[in-house]
């Protein structure tokens, strides 16, 4: 071998060994062992007095987990707050449904670990955010799992950048699976990611249009459940204030379970974005084996939040660990 062809494998190799690792393989558990080895139970902490405060603590925080991957990745950019001339993520029309009690868990968390000498200054609000996410799934009697740690936050927040990122209550399967599949996630982990609608509620304006005039040949949806859908016409009455709450699941609200694919099953999925989960022929098989068996639906669902909590990860120069979760730099 040649000088010219040693220095260039020379070069190879140094570029092999300090380019970066993709963003998903830096994530690692007990990423924080030596430099805050209680972080897991003081975020634990603060989200079970959250929970004994209030339950919206648990839907809102898992739906502020998804906003947040879905846009500009797992950096907690979704916490910013707009400042002088920038619009930022949580402002978008998409995410002002958001409930403030899963910013509250988060920063109220973030206090906890940086009141701890050794913990102050060494835990990004998105890894806070993630361990919030399991912690509230756990809570409300889903399953537990470890959770890989290591990401930083995100240097940036824009409310244009929200523009088509996440799923609309009237999207078919087709649309829903090409959303998840360009963040690196199968038509499998959608179906399982979508039972986060077995808790928490939506507004009536987010589903109107299934119980009145869906069509010029049915006033309802008919892949709707006529008595269901009798139910929500009396919850939610012509002319009534657009933004009264609605329970996402109509059988177990408050729990974490695979009865969101026995509704469906039933035609008692609250979107049509949920409903055609069954209706098309492609996912259908899917929703019957996880409404058949919980064990089957937990190990796909730990599947798909461990790789959602993976999405446009933030590592080196691309983040850093913000001094407050709302504030960027």
């Amino acid at each position: 071998m040649g000088k010219l062809e040693q220095a260039a494998a020379l070069l190879a190799a140094l570029i092999v060994c300090f380019a970066p690792f993709p963003t998903s393989a830096q994530l690692r558990q007990n990423f924080y062992a030596s430099t805050c080895p209680d972080l897991e139970n003081i975020v634990r902490g603060v989200v079970q007095t959250k929970f004994r405060q209030t339950f919206v603590t648990v839907p809102a925080t898992l739906r502020l987990f998804f906003h947040d991957c879905f846009v500009e990745g797992c950096d907690a950019s979704v916490m910013v707050a707009s400042r002088g001339g920038n619009t930022a993520e949580k402002d978008h029309p998409d995410n002002l449904s958001l409930a403030g009690d899963g910013f509250d868990t988060v920063v109220k968390a973030r206090a906890a670990v940086d009141a701890v000498p050794q913990c102050r200054n060494k835990v990004s609000c998105a890894d806070i955010l993630a361990l919030a996410t399991r912690d509230v799934i756990s809570l409300a009697g889903g399953p537990s799992y470890a959770v890989e740690l290591g990401r930083l936050d995100g240097l940036r927040s824009t409310a244009a950048s929200v523009n088509g990122k996440l799923p609309q209550p009237n999207f078919n399967l087709n649309q829903l699976t090409s959303m998840f599949a360009a963040n690196g996630l199968s038509q499998q982990d959608m179906i399982a990611l979508s039972a986060a609608h077995t808790l928490g509620f939506s507004h009536c304006s987010r589903f109107a249009n299934r119980i009145y005039g869906f069509s010029s040949s049915n006033k309802i949806d008919p892949t709707l459940n006529s008595t269901y859908a009798k139910q929500l016409q009396a919850s939610c009455p012509r002319n009534v204030d657009p933004l009264i709450a609605i329970d996402m699941d109509p059988t177990t609200p408050r729990t974490f379970d695979n009865a969101y694919y026995k509704n469906l099953q039933q035609g008692k999925g609250l979107f049509s974005s949920d409903q055609i989960l069954f209706t098309d022929a492609r996912s259908r098989p899917t929703v019957n084996a996880w409404a058949q068996s919980s064990d089957q639906f937990n190990r796909a669902f730990i599947s798909a939040i461990t790789k959602l909590g993976r999405v446009g990860v933030k590592t080196g120069s691309r983040g850093n660990i913000r001094a407050a979760c709302d504030v960027l730099g």
